[in-house]
């Protein structure tokens, strides 16, 4: 008797372990593709900023969710390949940010939720339908590149009231780029009593170029246009404006983290964290042609007193108490 009390035990453990197993893999943890432009080392901030946005909404990197990276390290080339890697693992959506990798995702894949942390104008670029009704597969965050352009040498001429020469720096791949360099920005430069000499850069063996005739010229400021290229190349473009005492502008504050001058732009940390408010309502069932494109909010003024030290130029105070982050 006893002996057949043990084995109705050891029965029912058994099916006890066999329907938690059963349980256990039958609960799916999803995976999201992180299709980024630079690497891992640039890109920490970014991922974390989306990471910890997802952990305040219950979602766990390792336990109830997973993160497929893959970083192009500054090669536009690559972005079709790494984009179709990720479909070919069957991520459950693919977060990426920037035109080019955006359209990339939107190439490999029709079916796939593509959630965008950051790209000018999407509806321009053909990526979505509208903002308030993208259709398609992807929606997300945008942000406002152009339209601030003329803000910057704006604030770039009140930093610096004496310069009268701004190199532009644009990826002549980019249409939007061009019509920035070539049509928005002349407009703004004269009626600020400014000349803007457009550099195209193509490609990231284009830099080095550039910089030599550039220190010909002898500019006396210096504007970068956001992209993909510039995005990647952050810290050769800030050592080339200290090295050669430029006055800089940029769209985005990890360009003045690393050493250039000012930036003004959407908050980033604040778009990476919308990102996970995506993830999460698509991963509850929405569809991504049914969410819209959201437009930053908020902006930030950042400027970097030590690099302003470096090539000796002084910040008005009255900008300094407008800025949002002062390195110092």
């Amino acid at each position: 008797m006893k002996r057949k009390i043990c084995v109705l035990t050891l029965c029912a453990m058994l099916f006890a372990f066999c329907a938690s197993v059963e349980a256990q893999q039958g609960k799916r943890v999803p995976r999201i593709g992180y299709l980024w432009p630079g690497n891992p080392t640039s890109e920490t901030t970014d991922s974390e900023a989306i990471r910890q946005a997802l952990r305040e909404l219950g979602y766990i990197e390792g336990q109830n969710i997973a993160f497929e990276y893959r970083y192009a390290d500054g090669k536009p080339d690559r972005f079709p390949e790494l984009a179709a890697e990720l479909v070919r693992l069957k991520v459950d959506i693919i977060v990426v940010a920037g035109n080019a990798p955006i359209r990339a995702a939107k190439n490999a894949t029709k079916t796939i939720p593509i959630v965008m942390a950051g790209g000018s104008d999407p509806v321009d670029a053909g990526l979505v339908e509208s903002l308030a009704r993208p259709g398609g597969n992807v929606t997300g965050l945008t942000s406002l590149d152009r339209e601030l352009g003329g803000k910057r040498l704006e604030l770039l001429k009140e930093a610096v009231p004496k310069i009268a020469r701004v190199a532009v720096l644009y990826d002549p791949a980019n249409a939007r780029q061009v019509r920035e360099a070539k049509e928005v920005l002349p407009v703004t430069a004269r009626a600020l009593g400014l000349t803007i000499q457009p550099w195209p850069i193509r490609g990231a063996d284009g830099f080095e170029k550039v910089f030599g005739e550039q220190s010909k010229e002898r500019p006396h400021g210096l504007s970068v246009i956001g992209g993909t290229l510039m995005n990647a190349n952050q810290k050769r473009i800030a050592r080339f404006a200290l090295k050669n005492r430029l006055p800089s502008m940029y769209p985005d504050r990890q360009f003045v983290d690393v050493g250039g001058l000012i930036s003004y732009g959407a908050d980033n940390a604040e778009n990476y964290r919308r990102v996970a408010y995506y993830v999460d309502r698509i991963l509850k069932g929405a569809k991504p042609a049914d969410l819209p494109v959201e437009q930053p909010t908020k902006f930030e003024l950042v400027i970097n007193l030590k690099t302003a030290k470096q090539i000796g130029v002084t910040i008005p105070q009255s900008m300094l108490y407008r800025a949002d982050k002062v390195i110092k």
